[in-house]
């Protein structure tokens, strides 16, 4: 069996190694092959390792593979662009998960985050995502920031790092530090982001007091990762 982590792809050399290094990690707890793809700026892309994956059974017939997507709410890219790229591989045994948030486990890691950099018990917290123009993927978000409201016993509010454009999520993650502030306390900014990046400079670019790393290489993002594959290979009757 393999599992195939599809993640979006950045120029930042950081980012792309972070998505090697989770493959590495799950791929210990999964004792298989975990192969990293990428839907954009860089390669190769969930088709072309699928194909490759493919070709290598050829003789012996193709080998369950597991394709978990490496974002962190059902946006476009995990609810059409992953899909079609699974379909255009033609490969005959590929199993798709859902996307790694939102999820209680990621909202835990957040809350470690945040209190590592140094926020407070009585600081605003604004949760920042990278941004859609997709209400699903919105409404995950917000779901996030549900479940840190309820680890952190207070309100958190939402900002988006992604450009503001025509249907685009917002308000930006600035805006959204400013309004926090507006009401006379400290802020403290929950990275809503797997691995550094263009994403993570502009939050680290508000004026926000306390900054967050991003989910990373947290041990509870990688356990995430592998439920995903065990429970969709336990729903399709593969063994785990």
């Amino acid at each position: 069996m393999t599992t195939v982590l599809v993640a979006h792809g950045t120029r930042n050399p950081r980012g792309v190694a972070l998505i090697g290094d989770l493959a590495a990690a799950m791929s210990a707890r999964l004792h298989e092959p975990v192969h990293a793809a990428f839907v954009d700026v860089l390669g190769p892309s969930p088709t072309e390792v699928l194909r490759r994956l493919d070709d290598e059974h050829a003789e012996s017939g193709a080998a369950p593979v597991t394709v978990v997507p490496a974002f962190l709410a059902r946006g476009y890219h995990v609810r059409v662009d992953l899909p079609a790229h699974v379909d255009a591989a033609g490969h005959p045994a590929a199993a798709l998960t859902p996307a790694l948030g939102p999820s209680p486990d990621l909202a835990a890691v957040l809350a470690l985050r945040l209190r590592a950099a140094g926020a407070r018990e009585d600081d605003a917290i604004v949760l920042a995502a990278a941004g859609s123009s997709d209400p699903l993927a919105v409404a995950d978000v917000d779901r996030t920031a549900g479940h840190l409201g309820e680890i952190l016993g207070a309100d958190v509010t939402v900002g988006f790092a992604a450009p503001p454009a025509d249907g685009a999520a917002h308000p930006g993650v600035a805006e959204a530090v400013r309004a926090a502030r507006g009401r006379g306390r400290r802020v403290a900014v929950a990275s809503y982001l797997l691995a550094p990046g263009l994403f993570q400079q502009r939050l680290a670019q508000t004026d926000a007091e306390v900054v967050a790393a991003p989910l990373g290489l947290h041990p509870r993002v990688v356990g995430l990762a592998c439920d995903r594959v065990r429970a969709v290979r336990a729903r399709v009757d593969i063994p785990a």
